[in-house]
């Protein structure tokens, strides 16, 4: 089984070579997967980054998530809950904006802290897919509404709706462009000549939104 460490200090006092956060971190996500048979082929840092702040907008994290739509890898380790997000809502919604993806994220500390089902959990959960169902009906209705006044989504005309409306979907999830152009090419969607899509052209998708 592969990984990828994920590693985030909130203070720009926890940041340098002389600091050891960021080290310590690692040292037990290391730990961690040598007593689980787990081979860590990768590692991202966000230094001085704020746990309350929402996971995709964070550069290392974005950059990651990059790295796992081109590697096959789907397997995230971090310390501890806190150190992917201090904030329990910001905690919920990264979990899930994971697990959209197809990827596993466990906290060595605590390994079952996105899988037990406390009510807190559970609670947070009901309210994310009702606001998630509202999101994807307010979508529709604009992608509707837009066809209708032009007779298709806004944007070049040689890329496809379909792939317009994955790109659109990817961003009601909090996707950054990177990350959007990183799983359209995971999801197998190219341009008319067969390569990946540039940043550009995303966010020329990304328009009407």
């Amino acid at each position: 089984m592969k990984a990828i460490a994920y590693i985030r200090t909130s203070s720009a006092a926890n940041v340098g070579a002389d600091k050891d956060s960021d080290k310590r971190q690692l040292v037990a996500i290391e730990a961690y997967a040598q007593a689980n048979g787990i081979k860590i082929v990768a590692s991202y840092y966000d230094a001085a980054v704020s746990g309350a702040d929402p996971v995709t907008e964070r550069p290392g994290f974005a950059q990651m998530l990059a790295h796992i739509a081109g590697n096959g890898v789907r397997t995230i380790l971090v310390e501890s809950p806190d150190r992917f997000a201090r904030d329990l809502m910001v905690q919920m919604v990264g979990h899930d904006h994971l697990r959209s993806l197809g990827v596993t994220l466990i906290p060595t500390t605590c390994p079952t802290h996105f899988t037990d089902e406390t009510p807190t959990a559970v609670l947070i959960r009901q309210i994310m897919g009702a606001v998630a169902q509202f999101e994807k009906a307010s979508l529709v209705a604009k992608l509707q509404a837009a066809r209708k006044r032009t007779g298709r989504f806004g944007g070049p005309a040689r890329i496809k709706p379909e792939v317009i409306d994955f790109a659109l979907s990817l961003r009601q999830a909090g996707g950054t462009v990177r990350a959007i152009a990183a799983e359209l090419t995971a999801a197998g969607h190219l341009t008319s000549n067969g390569k990946p899509f540039g940043l550009r052209q995303v966010h020329d998708m990304l328009k009407g939104e």
